[in-house]
């Protein structure tokens, strides 16, 4: 009989493989992140992840700012030409300069995956109608949520710009199952409707 890898085995030997692919694309091909590999002296044949995680410093938001604000607009943290990124995003700059974020057709699908993963832990599905009540800006989490449900097959409502009395009718018109927001938002949204009845 063969032996089965506990779980955890099993999930670190993945979790392995996908590391050895990436440091081995991003040692050579990003140049805010191959210099950092090369000095920390971790290369595509890492032992395990332990390894990396002593010798690899964390990147703190800062230091990609930095590098965004000396080689604008979007730094050198780049692994493929800039032709090959499909969607931009950045944080809303409260506390500074704004960080700008690019991905590429696959790594814009992989965010997807794991927004359907959180709506599949919670319930989440193809036969729901999710009102998203963001204001569509630049931000990745809104964006990112809404096209993730969209591929689930659910009806997706945006009601951004709208008044929280107006986000409420349009709940009860097109009987919603799911509200995506912020949770002080979802707050709100209970005191508007008591108020209104």
């Amino acid at each position: 009989m063969t032996e089965v890898p506990s779980r955890p085995a099993g999930i670190r030997k993945v979790q392995l493989a996908a590391l050895r692919r990436l440091i081995a694309k991003v040692a050579v091909d990003n140049r805010f992140y191959g210099p950092r590999l090369r000095q920390a002296g971790i290369d595509p044949d890492i032992d395990d992840l332990e390894q990396f995680t002593s010798k690899m410093g964390f990147t703190t938001k800062q230091q990609i700012i930095e590098d965004q604000l000396a080689n604008p607009p979007y730094g050198t943290n780049l692994t493929y030409p800039l032709d090959r990124y499909t969607r931009m995003h950045q944080t809303s700059a409260t506390t500074g300069a704004p960080l700008r974020w690019l991905d590429t057709p696959e790594s814009w699908q992989s965010i997807l995956d794991d927004w359907k993963r959180v709506f599949g832990a919670a319930g989440v599905g193809g036969g729901d109608r999710i009102l998203f009540a963001f204001s569509f800006g630049p931000f990745l989490g809104f964006w990112s949520a809404f096209e993730s449900a969209l591929q689930m097959g659910s009806m997706v409502i945006p009601a951004g710009g709208m008044t929280s009395g107006a986000r409420l009718r349009m709940m009860l018109e097109n009987q919603v199952t799911v509200l995506c927001c912020t949770p002080t938002y979802a707050i709100r949204l209970v005191r508007v409707a008591a108020e209104e009845g």
